[in-house]
């Protein structure tokens, strides 16, 4: 083929509009390219598969490390803050109690630290194929998903078992609102770990600290004793954190204590929507360079 011919081609492909990939030189900032997102929804499921299979591949007990992680949390959490440390529980069955914040809690913390990890661990993969970024983030939100709905049936189990014999459990019409719940979870853990991934391609320290900081922020967060034992003084700073008003409307939903705030759901949103957003844009930003330093 001359060169004149090699024009011409280019110059009929420019006129057919018959391009397969356009290569832009900018992008906006809110160009997160959804559309494109749902194209590539094999290859996301087929990283739903990775994230869930890979977990617990060749190990004896599998899955059902799935349901062994939350119940000896819970036996421990019971053990510590319920028998030795006596920490309120609402009236609660102290086993219940620990259950349902560890469930809900281990649901956020692990789309946190999964996805913070999205850009370093990924790095090989991005350098040699494309397909869009946000797909490895929005796979872990999915494959924590069907871990969390695994151990929120066997959270369920345990509350029928302690309901037969008596326990006064007072589940109410809340739980219709378990859907939002579980996306104001999942906005959160995406929006603060897509976050650290962009932070990380140029300070790894952040690797470390995300795993240490989420340990501190469950202790600032209404998991292991309810909002109602703390002093009134201090309880509008504990519901600075976004996390505080999810797991307590959790709980009253399913179990009949503690309280719901509607202000204080409304600023959990509210604070995950922005977050989601900035997270969007910075993620949007670093991931046309950072190959570079990486």
């Amino acid at each position: 083929m001359t060169k004149d011919e090699g024009t011409k081609d280019v110059v009929a492909a420019v006129a057919a509009d018959t391009w397969s990939l356009i290569i832009r030189p900018h992008r906006r900032w809110f160009d997160l390219k959804l559309g494109e997102l749902w194209r590539y929804r094999d290859l996301v499921m087929l990283f739903v598969r990775r994230d869930f299979v890979s977990v617990y591949k060749q190990t004896i007990l599998g899955p059902l490390w799935y349901l062994i992680q939350p119940l000896l949390t819970t036996i421990t959490f019971t053990i510590v803050f319920g028998r030795i440390a006596k920490l309120s529980t609402d009236g609660l069955p102290q086993f219940l109690f620990y259950m349902s914040g560890t469930v809900i809690w281990t649901y956020f913390a692990e789309c946190l630290t999964r996805t913070s990890d999205t850009f370093v661990l990924n790095a090989p993969l991005f350098g040699k194929v494309y397909f869009p970024r946000l797909a490895v983030p929005v796979s872990v939100l999915i494959s924590r998903l069907i871990a969390f709905a695994i151990q929120f049936v066997f959270f369920l189990a345990f509350m029928g078992y302690f309901a037969i014999r008596g326990a006064n459990l007072q589940p109410n019409w809340w739980i219709l609102a378990t859907p939002l719940f579980v996306l104001m979870m999942a906005g959160l853990g995406l929006g603060f770990g897509i976050i650290v991934s962009a932070m990380t391609t140029k300070y790894r320290d952040l690797r470390f600290l995300v795993q240490f900081g989420v340990q501190l922020l469950m202790y600032a967060t209404a998991v292991v004793y309810p909002v109602s034992a703390i002093p009134a003084r201090f309880q509008p700073l504990l519901r600075v954190n976004p996390m505080t008003s999810v797991i307590e409307a959790f709980r009253h939903a399913f179990l009949g204590a503690g309280s719901i705030s509607i202000g204080g759901l409304a600023y959990s949103f509210g604070f995950m929507v922005v977050l989601v957003a900035l997270g969007a844009v910075i993620f949007n930003r670093v991931e046309a360079t950072f190959m570079d330093t990486v």
